[in-house]
């Protein structure tokens, strides 16, 4: 079963959820924490839930019954630049869990489910000429949970939450990791450098046979240590045997204490 979280206080959740339902045979099914809908997708058994509170702080949703196999948060996106993005990252905190979750804790990451969003959003944006910037966002904020677990994102700002191309977009990329999900077999890796949004990393997702899971930023190099690295390797769904760097995106003090680390752990190492 796969597990679509959204929150009716986020606007563009709402606006997200509401093209889900316009375009998914999923029914109303009982009044619990919330709203929910069930149904099946693509011969997967799918539930939608409309939870009361913010998603980054649903450190319970992965208690859900029956266990979902995967959980995917519509959410919106927000940042100071407004820029009208559309994003996928994985949840969780390498360091102090300042905005939900857990300290030191990473949810477990599913590459090739992100890269299927990633992919389906990128061609929408550039069928119907939106003018929405595509992308990967570094690994974040809450929840830091035990299931594979991912975040679609509308941003970045309320111009953006309530547009309702650009939700009906983000909707057909949560289905089609719903009607796609274990079917895909691209090259898991982690990604290690350059901004919270790496555009290195998202071409190279686009553009080959690769699917980052966790994505670790320059800003936080600092925070993360050999038992880090590890975490974001093991609560990986798929099998991660190498680290892709960002390697101008990484500062030189840093470089050689990450490649000392990378290999100590056992992982090769690609530069780009």
């Amino acid at each position: 079963m796969i597990l679509l979280v959204a929150s009716k206080k986020d606007p563009a959740s709402v606006n997200i959820m509401k093209h889900v339902l316009e375009t998914c045979p999923l029914s109303p099914c009982r009044e619990n924490v919330g709203e929910v809908y069930v149904g099946k997708v693509g011969g997967q058994e799918v539930e939608l839930v409309a939870l009361n509170e913010e998603l980054i702080y649903a450190q319970n949703v992965a208690e859900h019954q029956p266990p979902p196999e995967l959980i995917v948060f519509l959410s919106r996106h927000s940042s100071e630049s407004a820029l009208p993005t559309l994003s996928v990252h994985t949840p969780g905190n390498f360091g102090e869990a300042k905005f939900g979750g857990l300290s030191r804790k990473v949810s477990v990451s599913p590459a090739n489910a992100m890269r299927i969003a990633l992919k389906a959003m990128a061609k929408l944006v550039a069928e119907r000429h939106l003018n929405y910037k595509v992308s990967y966002e570094c690994t974040h904020h809450g929840p830091s949970i035990d299931k594979p677990a991912m975040f679609v994102e509308l941003g970045s700002s309320p111009k953006q939450w309530t547009d309702a191309e650009a939700a009906e977009v983000v909707a057909h990329a949560a289905m089609e990791v719903v009607r796609n999900f274990g079917k895909n077999e691209a090259k898991a890796v982690l990604g290690i450098g350059g901004p919270h949004y790496n555009e290195r990393f998202t071409r190279t997702a686009l553009e080959s046979d690769t699917a980052f899971g966790h994505i670790i930023p320059k800003y936080a190099i600092h925070e993360v240590d050999e038992e880090i690295l590890k975490q974001c390797v093991d609560r990986t769904l798929e099998k991660v045997e190498w680290a892709v760097l960002d390697w101008k995106g990484i500062k030189g003090e840093d470089k050689k204490r990450l490649v000392n680390m990378l290999t100590g752990i056992g992982l090769k190492i690609q530069k780009i």
